[in-house]
């Protein structure tokens, strides 16, 4: 008698069948023996064949997905249990089943038809199940200690992949392989958690920059003791604005590295306006350049004190001293040559003004003056 079959109806699942083949394909091979039980069968090639269409099969399996149906009836069709045929259904969506069983051989009080030992244990060649006690093998914890990830957080991820794949009843070639893509995965998700972490944290008054921070830093020449001055100026600084979250390693670096500059440039370059000190002298380069401009360096050095008098007299404070010092000699050396047109000097203070062109005391006097460099 034909009938069709109602939710309520209760599975009755073998349960050596189940531990031989896994749950999930168990149930849909029962079901289909069901199904075949109430329904017209095509006899073909000594196997006997029911049309089924993917709504009959989800009415008969309201607990699947249709993703689901498809995914243990693919690991049937590897187990080699059933067989399908879709050109020979009737039907667009329909498709023809049949239990890998011989009619000869099937029993007519057995209503599931056992599945043979050897091809459970065996699905595919060199696939197997997955052991309830596996663990990873020494050259893929190497392979992930080589990605500098930590094997406290690989040791963590066994018990929930094998739980995973126990539970799907898969066989695989290499679980090893396997289980380190899923690691690899699992850690690069850890990273962008840790840094969207980062990105919501709080900055707070005892704030304080990650070794990994401290470690770049040090490395690019900083000082340690430069890094912990700027500690509190940047705490200060973004508690002040009010800003709550962000990147604040990565600010603290760059923040840093600009003062580091700052700082270094500063010590050669003082940009600083000063007194004049009263031991003040001229630098080495101060002298070259007046050579360059053919002016005698004891007539320069001769008159370092009455410049360093007047400024200190005056009272007045700049930053570099030197371009002053380089002024005035230009200035003293102008006004000589003023004093001397006839050229009736001394051959020491000639040499100096004459120089190796024998130019006329004008044209000195004009490129001693020229001001067109400070334009």
């Amino acid at each position: 008698m034909q009938s069709s079959l109602v939710p309520e109806r209760p599975l009755v699942i073998s349960p050596t069948l189940a531990a031989t083949i896994g749950l999930e394909e168990a149930v849909m091979l029962h079901v289909l023996t069901e199904l075949m039980a109430h329904r017209t069968l095509l006899p073909r090639d000594g196997l006997r064949w029911v049309e089924l269409t993917q709504q009959e099969l989800s009415d008969a399996l309201p607990f699947w997905a249709l993703i689901d149906i498809r995914r243990v009836q693919k690991s049937l069709l590897d187990l080699g249990l059933i067989l399908l045929d879709a050109k020979a259904a009737e039907q667009d969506d329909g498709c023809l089943y049949a239990i890998n069983q011989r009619q000869e051989q099937a029993s007519d009080t057995a209503p599931i038809p056992p599945a043979p030992a050897p091809v459970a244990q065996a699905p595919r060649a060199g696939a197997s199940y997955i052991p309830s006690n596996w663990q990873p093998g020494e050259e893929w914890l190497r392979q992930c200690r080589q990605q500098n990830i930590p094997e406290a957080f690989v040791r963590d991820l066994v018990p929930g992949f094998v739980m995973y794949w126990r539970e799907r009843g898969q066989a695989r070639f290499s679980w090893g392989n396997a289980f380190y893509k899923y690691v690899l995965r699992e850690w690069r998700s850890e990273q962008s958690r840790r840094g969207m972490a980062e990105l919501d944290s709080e900055m707070s008054a005892h704030w304080w920059p990650s070794q990994d921070a401290l470690t770049i830093l040090e490395n690019a020449g900083i000082s340690a003791g430069f890094i912990e001055d700027a500690v509190p100026e940047f705490v200060l600084y973004w508690r002040e604005r009010g800003v709550s979250s962000g990147a604040w390693n990565t600010r603290f670096i760059e923040h840093v590295r600009r003062q580091w500059a700052r700082y270094s440039a500063s010590i050669h370059h003082d940009t600083q306006p000063r007194r004049i000190p009263d031991d003040w002298q001229p630098s080495p380069e101060c002298f070259e350049i007046l050579r360059l401009a053919e002016i005698d360096e004891g007539f320069a050095r001769g008159k370092v004190s009455e410049f360093v008098l007047y400024w200190r007299d005056t009272n007045q404070v700049h930053a570099s001293w030197n371009t002053r010092f380089l002024q005035f000699i230009k200035y003293q050396w102008a006004r000589r040559l003023l004093d001397a047109p006839d050229m009736s000097i001394s051959h020491a203070e000639n040499q100096s003004f004459i120089g190796k062109g024998q130019q006329e005391p004008g044209a000195a006097l004009r490129r001693f003056t020229d001001r067109s460099w400070a334009e």
